[in-house]
């Protein structure tokens, strides 16, 4: 069998093989709460074969929201519509993931399909808040530094939605902290110019990100699975590189974290990425190696062999894919035909299974 479908077992849950649906944002709930698109785009891809889908970034807070067309869960009137979305994909043999998000400075700006930069207050638009006072660009929003009740808030915040996740029925929480989100601008020292104890040395600016995960395992039960999306390289000078990116991803390891979830950039706007295919996997490489935690890698991955090779290489534990997903619902079906490897299909499609 190839490697790609070997079961993972983490925790309580099992993995039927090592194919995840990246988060995505789709930019279609309204006041947060997910409807029949979000039910057709998560389900369409459980029944396509993937082990795991994570939701889109989910708003912990209405002012979490990167965009008022953002999925959040800041509210209990929001769970029972998520509750009808992991319950199918349950049925299908998939386990529902969550990701929990806060925008931070990149909050309260247009959907990519409403145009582009921030929305005035005046306009239904938020005020935004990040570590320190600094605008991601000059057509976002101007951040307010948080003060201690905020972060308090924060944390708090990311409590109350993994309790109101719990009750959804997810199997798995990711806290969201790359992309230049909140959690991400602590972290870096590019935005973070605090000199409080939430600022200044690698301490102090991971010391959120761990208070948010000593929240959220004071209501997530100690069986189910607590990954974390991290940044390995904010792909600028002065920002945070491999060597920290291993720093964070070790210190999460001895907290307990069970998987991280390894992307990059997304910090700044004068950011340099060289896209390519699996531009990416160097750094969940790394990271994986030197530190020995579960480790997945997302990237620009849209083949099959190209999968396989990279789980084969020992340069991650699990294959997070976004857009290959997006053109193709049904990746995993056809990378296992084509890896030559059997996998149940869903009896309402095996009439058009290869043989």
């Amino acid at each position: 069998m190839a490697k790609l479908f070997d079961p993972l077992t983490i925790k309580n849950v099992t993995l039927k093989n090592r194919v995840i649906v990246s988060p995505m944002s789709q930019y279609s709930a309204i006041d947060g709460f997910a409807n029949d698109w979000h039910f057709v785009h998560l389900g369409s891809r459980a029944v396509g074969g993937a082990a795991l889908i994570i939701t889109e970034a989910t708003a912990v807070s209405p002012e979490g929201r990167i965009s008022p067309d953002d999925l959040g869960i800041w509210k209990d009137e929001h769970i029972p519509r998520l509750q009808h979305i992991v319950s199918f994909i349950t049925r299908q043999q998939c386990i529902a993931g969550i990701q929990l998000s806060h925008a931070g400075r990149k909050a309260s700006t247009l959907a990519p399909q409403r145009g582009h930069g921030g929305i005035p207050v005046e306009s239904g638009g938020w005020q935004t808040y990040a570590p320190s006072p600094l605008p991601y660009s000059d057509v976002y929003p101007h951040p307010l530094e948080l003060d201690r009740r905020g972060i308090w808030d924060v944390i708090y915040d990311f409590t109350l939605a993994a309790g109101r996740a719990l009750r959804a029925g997810f199997g798995v929480i990711e806290i969201h902290a790359a992309h230049g989100y909140l959690l991400h601008q602590f972290l870096s020292p590019l935005t973070n110019q605090r000199t409080d104890e939430y600022g200044g040395s690698f301490d102090g600016r991971i010391r959120l990100l761990l208070e948010v995960i000593e929240g959220i395992r004071t209501v997530w039960p100690a069986e189910r699975p607590l990954f974390v999306r991290i940044s390995g390289t904010d792909w600028a000078d002065g920002g945070l590189d491999l060597k920290d990116a291993i720093q964070i991803a070790e210190t999460l390891k001895n907290k307990g974290i069970d998987v991280v979830d390894v992307t990059t950039g997304g910090l700044v706007s004068t950011q340099k990425i060289p896209v390519g295919p699996g531009y990416q996997l160097t750094f969940a490489s790394n990271i994986r190696k030197r530190t020995g935690i579960l480790t997945g890698t997302v990237g620009l991955i849209t083949d099959a062999v190209q999968a396989e090779t990279l789980l084969t290489n020992g340069d991650a534990d699990m294959v997070m894919i976004a857009r290959e997903l997006l053109r193709d619902p049904y990746f995993p079906l056809k990378a296992a035909y084509q890896l030559h490897t059997e996998v149940t299909w869903p009896h309402q499609y095996r009439r058009a299974k290869p043989v």
